[in-house]
């Protein structure tokens, strides 16, 4: 029986219950042999196609247990079967495994189509934004940091779980934390833009090394560096090198007599790096002290939030009518959003009087 190939976030989507015969492609990027209560092996995997990871788990006695067992680590294959979902999550009876061909991974690696083509256009428009920059010292950091990172940036996730948590989220992030903040600098004219801006670009560059996928895979390894000093540190260590470099460059003669002072810009933007959580107990060593730096706290914090309202809506299970499951660390759970009046609704309106 021919069975549709979905992404995993359609899966998660459509399963309920009732079993429904679907296959995915996904990189396997976990294998762990798990003991149940009663002393059972199981075994628990970690599945990802770049859209969306999720673990399922296999019984000592599901057919597929011996074959799932021996995979290579890292191995790209194709799942078949009747999926269901249950309070463990996504549940596949019986079915079918094979292991994808090197053209198959290779595509699969890009993400899916969508947002293979949104993650690009991100990365356009973060580049674009910073190209623009007024002042030449944060535009420069900015264009080294590109140079010099751009390709480890754009295969970061922002985090590993709750948001954007996929290769490229952190490229998603910034680029709407970006849209966002230049907006609000358009409302806030006293807003030193240009600071605002590059302190989005930088707020978690430090994740590079703590969220930062492998250039083969979907497997987010941990990291000595991101484990022993976070992503905070990590990226006023990384923004304080650039800018040395950038500073014993040739073209920083021309900088002396600008006002505010190279020195005075660097500090800044340091400060957006250290406060961006907005708080000592949320892991960032000072509060946000500046205008730019209240703003970026609380853009950083409003896309996280929305990212995971979208991502609810798409994969949370239905409770009622316009109700679904709560999508942690949200408060509670979530209600679909109240639409805006259709334009040709009111034009119609206008039409009838």
């Amino acid at each position: 029986m021919d069975r549709p190939c979905l992404s995993l976030r359609e899966l998660k989507a459509r399963a309920d219950t009732t079993p429904q015969a679907h296959a995915v492609q996904v990189q396997v990027t976990s294998i762990h042999l798990r003991k149940t209560k009663s002393d059972k092996d199981y075994l628990e995997l970690g599945l990802s196609d770049g859209g969306e990871s999720i673990t399922l788990r296999l019984w000592l006695d599901h057919p597929l247990f011996p074959a799932v067992q021996k995979l290579p680590a890292r191995s790209w294959i194709e799942l078949a079967g009747d999926w269901t979902q249950n309070h463990f999550g996504l549940d596949l009876r019986g079915g079918s495994l094979r292991e994808l061909a090197s053209s198959e991974s290779a595509a699969l690696l890009g993400g899916p189509d969508e947002l293979r083509q949104k993650q690009a256009a991100d990365f356009d428009c973060i580049r674009e934004m910073t190209s623009v920059l007024v002042d030449p010292r944060l535009r420069a950091v900015c264009a080294r940091f590109l140079e010099v990172h751009g390709e480890r940036f754009r295969r970061c996730g922002a985090a590993r779980d709750y948001h954007h948590a996929r290769r490229g989220g952190l490229v998603e992030h910034v680029a709407q934390m970006m849209r966002t903040a230049a907006a609000l600098a358009g409302a806030y004219p006293f807003l030193n833009r240009d600071l605002l801006v590059a302190g989005v670009l930088f707020h978690d560059c430090g994740k590079l090394w703590e969220n930062c996928y492998t250039a083969d895979g979907f497997v987010m390894p941990y990291d000595e560096r991101g484990e022993m000093l976070g992503h905070i540190t990590i990226g006023i260590e990384l923004v304080n090198r650039l800018w040395r470099e950038m500073v014993e460059s040739p073209e920083a003669d021309a900088w002396q007599d600008l006002v505010p002072a190279t020195d005075d810009v660097r500090l800044h933007l340091l400060h957006l790096i250290a406060s961006h959580h907005g708080e000592v107990a949320f892991g960032s060593p000072v509060v946000p002290k500046t205008p730019e730096a209240i703003i970026l706290h609380h853009v950083d914090n409003i896309d996280a939030k929305l990212e995971m309202f979208a991502d609810g809506y798409a994969t949370s299970a239905p409770l009622a009518k316009n109700i679904f499951e709560r999508r942690r660390p949200l408060p509670g759970n979530l209600v679909r959003p109240l639409p805006s009046l259709a334009a040709s609704s009111i034009a119609a309106s206008f039409t009838m009087k």
